[in-house]
């Protein structure tokens, strides 16, 4: 069934591929993003597809009302939420890679602002407010993106941690009290090092030092992604999917079973939902 969605950061990364594999299932899309330049690209690879643009800085006063009302004006009420919108480590620290990682206290307010207000203001401003339409319709999906635990404690992870945890332990809350409304709240990360723009300077530090991860593509964040959406995955809720975990040769619903975690970093095993 075709749905409304919103996608942040959706112009470019992760984003854009979210985007796009949301469109391909069927869905329509709004694809938010804060650089105009990224526009012409997302369309010309959207084509024919229900997918529109939108250039918005959702850090600002009134961004969050100005993208939804455009959402339902070309594409009706939001039923799926995608937070991806996000600041990483090129931002906070940009020299980390030449001259080590920037400590908490080296670090200026305007930069600690500006990243929590990304990775955890704008989903959490988004959620509060699609969440009422979402539950009065009886049917919903809050997926967000967060970050493996051992990227959000290093050392120099800075507000990039603290922002992604806050977020992690958010849809944990969230979760918990919209369940047994229809609406959902679920998890979907790359599990590692992403291929986007934003991991160049990552690349280049790897391979000066003759060490070549695996870096999850981001069309790999799409198969988690319509599974948590899709109607299969009504029961599924509070849970955290690693992308580069997903096994493509298996069903949908058995990998998402064999790989689910809960959200908000439980010490406990996996729960497993109530698949009826």
């Amino acid at each position: 069934m075709a749905r409304s969605a919103v996608v942040t950061g959706g112009l470019r990364g992760l984003g854009r591929a979210m985007a796009l594999g949301l469109a391909e299932a069927g869905h329509r899309v709004l694809a938010v993003g804060h650089l105009a330049e990224d526009v012409a690209e997302m369309e010309r690879l959207a084509g024919g597809l229900a997918l529109s643009c939108l250039v918005a800085d959702l850090r600002a006063p009134g961004e969050a009302d100005r993208v939804l009302a455009a959402a339902a004006a070309r594409f009706g009420e939001v039923e799926i939420l995608v937070n991806n919108a996000g600041l990483t480590f090129t931002y906070i620290d940009p020299g980390r890679f030449v001259d080590g990682p920037r400590r908490f206290f080296e670090l200026t307010d305007e930069i600690n602002q500006s990243v929590m207000d990304s990775n955890f203001g704008i989903a959490e401003r988004l959620a509060r407010r699609v969440a009422p339409g979402m539950m009065a319709r009886g049917w919903g999906r809050i997926v967000n993106v967060t970050t493996k635990l051992d990227t959000m404690n290093m050392p120099g992870s800075g507000p990039y941690g603290a922002s992604k945890a806050a977020l992690e332990m958010a849809s944990e809350i969230w979760a918990k009290e919209l369940a047994g409304t229809g609406v959902t709240v679920n998890i979907v990360n790359p599990g590692a090092g992403a291929n986007t723009p934003g991991m160049a300077a990552e690349m280049r530090a790897w391979s000066a030092a003759g060490t070549k991860p695996r870096l999850v593509e981001p069309d790999e964040m799409v198969a988690p992604l319509l599974f948590v959406v899709s109607d299969a995955a009504n029961g599924v809720n509070g849970f955290r999917f690693d992308a580069n975990a997903w096994d493509a040769r298996l069903a949908p619903e058995a990998t998402a079973r064999a790989i689910a975690r809960p959200a908000g970093f439980q010490l406990h095993p996996a729960r497993m939902w109530d698949a009826t």
